[in-house]
């Protein structure tokens, strides 16, 4: 029987999300193969991180695809795409987390290429007097990340219905960005 290592990466994604310190027997029982073949496929737990990795980075480059970016104002760009993100927040909380477990230097490129992406979306609101200049693109990039990260650890201990995540998520962000007229 051939396992498709792609079925294989989306079962330990939606595993990994659900419960973080899954072992790789747990792994393997929920992409339904035994702890041999997820080895086979995947030696060891860093490996099979950074190929969730890889995909993660795909599915949020594609979510940010759709989020159409550069189009409109810049706050329904970035409703945008919390909305197309919100499908990803608990995975994308688990590689945030597994990221930091690694050594400096060591973060893939990808990271970049999608912090660069969104560094414009802020930078582009900044240059339309949208949200705030004190406030650098660069910051508001990484508590993006922080505030989708604490709002999938929230769905998933039931502080909040995953139905409010993505508006409590816009409003803090927006509350705190958006440049005010005095």
């Amino acid at each position: 029987m051939s396992v498709e290592p792609e079925a294989v990466l989306r079962a330990a994604a939606g595993q990994l999300t659900r419960k973080p310190t899954s072992s790789m027997d747990e792994i393997a029982r929920a992409a339904g193969i035994s702890r041999a073949t997820l080895h086979r496929q995947f030696a060891g737990r860093d490996v099979l991180v950074r190929s969730l990795e890889d995909l993660g980075l795909r599915q949020l480059s594609e979510a940010l695809d759709a989020a159409r970016l550069d189009e409109g104002d810049p706050v329904e760009a970035l409703r945008r795409v919390l909305a197309e993100a919100e499908p990803l927040a608990g995975f994308l909380a688990f590689l945030i987390t597994e990221n930091q477990l690694f050594e400096p230097g060591g973060m893939n490129e990808g990271w970049q290429r999608i912090d660069a992406r969104i560094d414009a979306l802020f930078r582009r609101g900044q240059e339309q007097g949208v949200f705030r200049l004190d406030l650098t693109s660069a910051w508001l990039t990484d508590a993006l990340y922080a505030l989708v990260t604490a709002s999938a650890w929230a769905v998933q201990e039931g502080r909040i219905a995953a139905r409010d995540s993505r508006r409590m998520t816009a409003e803090l962000l927006l509350g705190g960005a958006l440049r005010r007229t005095e």
